[in-house]
């Protein structure tokens, strides 16, 4: 026998279709666009640890407010994340203005995300930590809609629409 109300609620390996509003400092920096909701695997860290836990059990059409700490979501800030660059490294395309972000290649060809923290006459301060490495989350979330996630899914470890 099947348990039916499993499906109803979010558990491990649902497909979770989620309404969400992210919000930093009182300022909403970030939300889902309308009607269209992120979709991801629960369970299968697809999104920050403190905001999957409070989703357990949830149903559709439950919405929730849920606060995350910085050390689950993004991570505290790293102090040794910084790095000070000459402005004549920098293309003169790139706008040298705080907040701007950069995706750089170090020496092993690897890929970095940065942002400009602040700029001089000399130099530009690039941060690599996460922008809201250190910062305390505050979601607003709606679940739209649930569906058990299918085991080629699972394995795969993302949704296949």
């Amino acid at each position: 026998m099947q348990d039916n109300n499993h499906h109803n609620t979010v558990a491990d390996n649902m497909v979770v279709s989620l309404d969400y509003k992210l919000m930093v400092d009182g300022e909403i920096i970030d939300a889902s666009e309308k009607d269209q909701p992120i979709r991801f695997i629960q369970g299968q860290d697809q999104i920050i640890s403190g905001l999957e836990r409070e989703l357990y059990g949830m149903e559709v059409g439950e919405s929730k407010d849920v606060q995350v700490v910085a050390a689950e979501g993004y991570g505290e800030e790293d102090p040794e994340a910084y790095s000070d660059v000459p402005r004549g490294d920098f293309p003169d395309h790139i706008p040298l203005e705080p907040g701007v972000r950069l995706q750089l290649k170090d020496q092993d060809g690897e890929t970095k995300q940065a942002h400009i923290v602040s700029v001089d006459d000399e130099d530009v301060r690039l941060s690599f930590n996460h922008p809201l490495a250190g910062k305390d989350l505050s979601f607003e979330v709606k679940v739209v809609d649930l569906r058990p996630a299918t085991q080629e899914e699972i394995d795969h470890g993302h949704i296949h629409e």
